[in-house]
Formats: structure tokens, C-alpha cells, sequence
């Protein structure tokens, strides 16, 4: 009986002790990922203060104005503009400008003058603290948000492109509740200098291109992309900075389908290659929030500012 007892003793003090071993053992690791624990804590709240923000901007309104017959002239009237996280900085200075119906303007100057936050007040992305952005004598903020973005196509400097078809990617641009048939993608295509590339690959429209496109070229993915803002049949082509990433063969087959895509639509373009843009009807020159400087290349070229500087060291000579 005592040996037996012992022994019991013995193994309640070895289960006990092994109890003390593994919760240190779990106490330890627990202290070694607290900062992890932390920064995921911190993480989900800054997630949910996100989903739970209220835009001041309503993207799915549905009663606000609609026009009927657009043209899609554009007016800037005295824009000044700061974004909510930056308010110290006006990055627009009471900028104003015409892009008439048809007509093509180009946005010049130097990395952070206001250019692409312009584009972005055209999309309605944000409000301007004071003036106004017009679409057809419309203020913009008082037509369907809906309506205003489907009168817009947008090319960026880097097309974003999705894991699946190319016929799927270009569907993409299709304003919600229209219906298009394969011979308008076909269309679009052609126009965005597409259709031939893709009628090569033996899959054609149904070729899958991959991760954000990485089976294509960058100058394949752009003219997918040209081809998918051409879908919806815009009013209005935003260009901003479309083929400033592309080498020199593939930025002249590009340029070749934005000059097809410009016809008949009023055409905003933004640019820091200046031979892209030489034959724009008007180019606005902005400096620190401002315009300094509109007219076309030529009359540009003989004012000799700042325009004239930047295609100096652009060209090398002006003749």
C-alpha cells in the first residue's frame, strides 16, 4: 500500500508538472506573437472604420439628373481643389478651361501640378472645394452619378486587367443593363488596333491573360484596355498618361488607336511626351495648381515659356 501510494503521488506530481511545462510552454509562444496579435487588431479595426465610412460621394444614386442628348463638353470654371487628407495643400488654383464637344485637350507639366487630380474631379472621384466642373453647361455634382461615369472611357498609364478572358476583360466596360453582341466587341477591338493580335492566339477572344494580364505585352494590355473603354460608347475619352510606359513600337501602335478613338468624342488627354499631343486643338500649361499657358503646339512653341522649354528638352531643337 505504501509503494502504491508513492507511486500515485509520484503521477499526480508528473501530470502536474507536465501541466506547468506546457502552459509555460503556451504562455511563451503566446508572448511571441502578441505583437503580431496586435498589429492585426489594429489592422481589422482601421478595415472596418473603412466598410463602415460613409462616402461623401453616393455612387449608387439614382435620382439625380440625366441629359438627353449629350455632346460631352466639358468646362472647368474657376476649380480650386485640396484633398480631405491633405488640406494645408490647394493643388488646384481656380483652373479653367473649355474641352468642347469633339474637340481633343491636352493637360501638360510637371509630376504633381494638378493634371490627373483634375481627371479625377471630371469622374466625380471627389468634389471641388470651390468652383465648378460642367458637363454641357450641367453641374456635374447634380446629374446621376451613374449616368455621368457612363459617358466617360478611361485609359490609364497601366491597364488593369483581370485573371480571365480577353472577350471577358473588354465586356468589363459595358455600362450595366446595356447588351452588346459579339460583332460591336469585334468592332471595338478593330478600332482599338486589337482585333488583329488577338485573332492570332489559339484561343482568339477566349484566350485567358493570366494574372493582370501577364500572358500579354504592355502594349497588348493597353489596347485591350483602349478597346474596353471604346465598348460603352463614351462621350467623353480621358487619356492619362496611356502609352508613357511603353516602348517606342508599341506607343506608335497605340497612338495610332487613340487618334482613331479621339474622332468624334471629346478627348481629354494627359501627357509628359509631348509628340503625343501635337496635334491636340489646345493645350493647357499648369504650374502649381495653375494654368499658365493655352493654345495649340505651334502657337505655344512661339510664345517660347514654359511650354517651349519643356519641348526643348524634349526635341533638342525647335525649328
Amino acid at each position: 500500500m505504501f509503494y502504491q501510494e508513492l507511486i500515485d503521488n509520484y503521477m499526480k506530481l508528473q501530470k502536474a508538472s507536465s501541466s506547468i511545462i506546457f502552459t509555460a510552454q503556451g504562455v511563451g509562444s503566446y508572448g511571441e506573437y502578441t505583437p503580431n496579435i496586435g498589429k492585426s487588431m489594429k489592422a481589422a479595426k482601421h478595415s472596418y472604420n473603412v466598410i463602415d465610412r460613409i462616402p461623401k460621394i453616393e455612387s449608387q444614386e439614382v435620382n439625380n439628373e440625366i441629359i438627353n442628348d449629350i455632346k460631352g463638353e466639358i468646362e472647368f470654371k474657376n476649380v480650386h481643389f485640396r484633398y480631405p487628407t491633405r488640406v494645408d495643400n490647394e493643388v488646384l488654383k481656380g483652373i479653367s478651361f473649355k474641352a468642347e464637344q469633339g474637340k481633343t485637350i491636352a493637360l501638360v507639366g510637371v509630376s504633381g501640378c494638378g493634371k490627373s487630380t483634375s481627371i479625377q474631379l471630371i469622374e466625380r472621384f471627389y468634389e471641388p472645394t470651390n468652383g465648378e466642373v460642367l458637363l454641357d453647361g450641367h453641374n456635374i455634382k447634380d446629374l446621376n452619378i451613374q449616368f455621368l461615369r457612363n459617358q466617360i472611357g478611361l485609359v490609364g498609364q497601366e491597364p488593369v486587367l483581370f485573371a480571365e478572358s480577353i472577350i471577358d476583360n473588354i465586356k468589363r466596360g459595358i455600362p450595366k443593363g446595356v447588351e452588346v453582341n459579339n460583332e460591336q466587341i469585334y468592332i471595338a477591338a478593330k478600332m482599338a488596333n486589337a482585333h488583329d493580335f488577338i485573332s492570332t492566339m489559339p484561343e482568339g477572344y477566349n484566350t485567358m491573360v493570366g494574372d493582370r494580364g501577364s500572358q500579354l505585352s504592355g502594349g497588348q494590355k493597353q489596347r485591350i484596355a483602349i478597346a474596353r473603354a471604346l465598348i460603352r460608347k463614351p462621350s467623353i475619352l480621358l487619356l492619362d498618361e496611356a502609352t508613357s510606359a511603353l516602348d517606342t513600337q508599341s506607343e506608335k501602335i497605340v497612338q495610332e488607336a487613340l487618334d482613331k478613338a479621339s474622332k468624334g468624342r471629346t478627348t481629354i488627354i494627359i501627357a509628359h511626351r509631348l509628340s503625343t499631343i501635337q496635334n491636340a486643338d489646345k493645350i493647357c500649361v499648369i504650374m502649381r495648381g495653375k494654368i499658365v499657358e493655352q493654345g495649340t503646339h505651334q502657337e505655344l512653341i512661339e510664345l517660347k515659356g514654359f511650354y517651349y522649354t519643356l519641348a526643348m528638352q524634349q526635341f533638342g531643337t525647335m525649328n
